[in-house]
């Protein structure tokens, strides 16, 4: 059989047809990491309320881990900040539901560039030996970061919030929120390690990297067993005695924002749900309350200022003859406070506390001048800027210390720890969630309550205007909860407590440490880096790895935009 050899130049002829499917190949290829990292974003807020699939958090960031491992930085800040948009986007979709999709996008363009920063980060990180902690430490520096800047911070979003059902919640009575979300992500990161070395060493004929395959190994068990060791921290125990509190919900007469048309209606709903209370209480229905707990913007009327309001709220204190926490916006020197008014069933107001991390773009406006030209509409809403207080709310209720944490201010660390140091027993959350309907907002700040109760050992009430009201034992478990725009009561016996938690004592403290990790990590990172560049022998294999690098870069930019 005769062989006839190719000439020289068919395979040029046939090159130009094999060409553009390589290339479309080759596309598809590179934009796989791409998808997988939106799409593990996405993943991500499923394992947040009100869902209870908080173990999806592991596979979401063994994804993302996957997606960033030997890339360059500029591909992590790509990839970081589509994960960073697949997780923010569904999350706070809440924000626009009453002022339109603008600033829900803008918020969620923002944040996710501390996503993108930290995914650069995790692809320097990926190369040094035990990665996985490196990368975790990372991923919490990234969240100390946002709950600070801009604007005062926003901290939701934070991994230890959706861990509300999840094995790993004891470990918030270890170090708070930042050793919780570590805890996550390690175990996160360390589940694709433990996949990569088990697939790079079928490859390599069955033989295991041991630093590698310990790392892996320690990084997915760590956690769970810290977890399983932390629950002796959690106890529902009364080490000062019991009381017994009411969470009242009047609900309000409209959802969205012109429930503040009809103020007056809001604190007669609320009052009148007080009174309905007190006559089952009369009736032997119902035990007879020590204190009651109104919510947020209960009476957006100033009772100091109009008599009628007063009127209202001291009819009923004497009414279920208890001291009465009055969630109200009142006027003091010409500035607006969103304001706690302990009120006494014989005294009247006797103490106050002041919302002191007032919610940027709700309760004040920064660069008003700048909003007001973009949309006047914005600006009309918030017509005044609220002033922060600067004082820990903690009122003394027959006999009980109760800490006062307002709604937004849930979700930042410091407030709720300052109401635990100045000496509460209890801690009541009042929020007012009316403006964001029937959205997934108010599970998950619920869920933030949960996560403080454990935090902190310390029963947490949740009164709100419209739902979802709650009592949670300081193991975290809701015991009784309301419906969504229902009048109701709730109320129950419960224990009261002075035990400072390791995370209470430390403070701020497993997050500093946690953020040096992080900087120790990217600082050898970086070292090796530039080490490696400087002792390369071959500059021409350098420039080569670069220039293989470059269309990743290119393909992970494109599908960003």
């Amino acid at each position: 059989m005769t062989v006839t050899a190719p000439s020289v130049g068919e395979p040029e002829q046939l090159e130009p047809q094999a060409a553009p499917a390589l290339r479309g190949a080759r596309r598809v290829r590179r934009l796989v990491p791409a998808a997988v990292a939106a799409l593990s974003g996405v993943l991500l807020y499923v394992s947040f309320p009100p869902r209870t699939l908080w173990w999806l958090a592991l596979p979401a960031f063994a994804l993302f881990g996957w997606t960033l491992r030997d890339r360059t930085w500029k591909g992590g800040l790509g990839l970081g900040y589509l994960f960073g948009l697949g997780f923010l986007l569904p999350l706070l979709v809440w924000t626009g539901v009453e002022v339109g999709s603008g600033p829900w996008l803008a918020l969620v363009a923002v944040e996710a560039l501390f996503v993108a920063l930290v995914g650069a980060g995790i692809t320097l990180v990926s190369r040094l030996p035990a990665w996985p902690v490196w990368a975790a430490a990372l991923w919490i520096a990234g969240e100390a970061a946002r709950a600070r800047a801009p604007f005062g911070g926003f901290p939701w979003g934070k991994i230890a919030f959706g861990q509300a059902d999840g094995v790993f919640l004891p470990l918030a009575a270890v170090g708070g929120t930042p050793v919780l979300g570590f805890a996550v992500v390690l175990c996160g990161f360390g589940l694709y390690e433990i996949v990569r070395v088990a697939v790079d060493g079928r490859r390599a004929g069955g033989t295991l990297r041991r630093g590698a395959a310990l790392t892996a190994l320690l990084s997915l068990a760590v956690p769970p067993v810290g977890a399983l060791a932390a629950r002796s921290l959690v106890s529902d125990e009364a080490e000062d005695g019991t009381t017994t509190v009411a969470v009242i919900q009047g609900n309000v007469p409209r959802s969205g924002l012109e429930f503040n048309a009809q103020r007056r209606a809001v604190l007669d709903y609320h009052a009148r749900e007080t009174e309905r209370l007190a006559a089952k209480v009369k009736a032997g229905k119902a035990p007879r309350p020590d204190l009651v707990l109104w919510p947020e913007n209960s009476s957006d009327i100033d009772p100091f200022a109009n008599v009628d309001a007063a009127a209202v709220i001291q009819g009923a204190a004497q009414a279920i003859g208890a001291p009465i926490s009055v969630g109200a916006v009142v006027e003091r020197d010409g500035k607006m406070y969103n304001e706690q008014i302990l009120w006494d069933p014989d005294k009247g107001p006797v103490d106050t506390y002041d919302k002191r991390q007032v919610q940027p773009f709700g309760e004040y406006l920064p660069l008003r001048s700048l909003l007001d030209v973009i949309n006047k509409n914005w600006t009309s809403m918030v017509r005044q800027d609220f002033s922060r207080g600067h004082e820990p709310g903690v009122f003394t209720m027959a006999d009980a210390k109760v800490g006062l944490v307002t709604c937004y201010e849930a979700a930042f660390d410091w407030t709720v720890r300052s109401t635990v140091t100045d000496g509460a027993q209890l801690i009541s959350v009042p929020s007012n969630n009316a403006t964001f309907d029937r959205s997934e907002m108010t599970y998950q700040q619920l869920a933030m309550s949960r996560v403080r109760a454990v935090e902190h050992s310390r029963t947490v009430t949740v009164p709100v205007t419209s739902g979802v009201s709650a009592i949670i034992m300081p193991d975290g478990k809701i015991t009784q909860r309301t419906g969504m725009f229902v009048a109701d009561s709730l109320v129950q016996k419960v224990p009261l407590r002075s035990y400072e938690t390791p995370a209470t004592r430390l403070g701020t403290l497993p997050e500093l440490l946690l953020v040096l990790v992080a900087a120790c990590g990217l600082g050898w990172a970086v070292t090796s880096v530039v080490r490696g560049r400087r002792g390369s022998g071959d500059g021409q294999d350098v420039r080569a790895d670069e220039q293989d690098v470059r269309a990743d870069e290119q393909d992970v930019t494109e599908a960003a935009r």
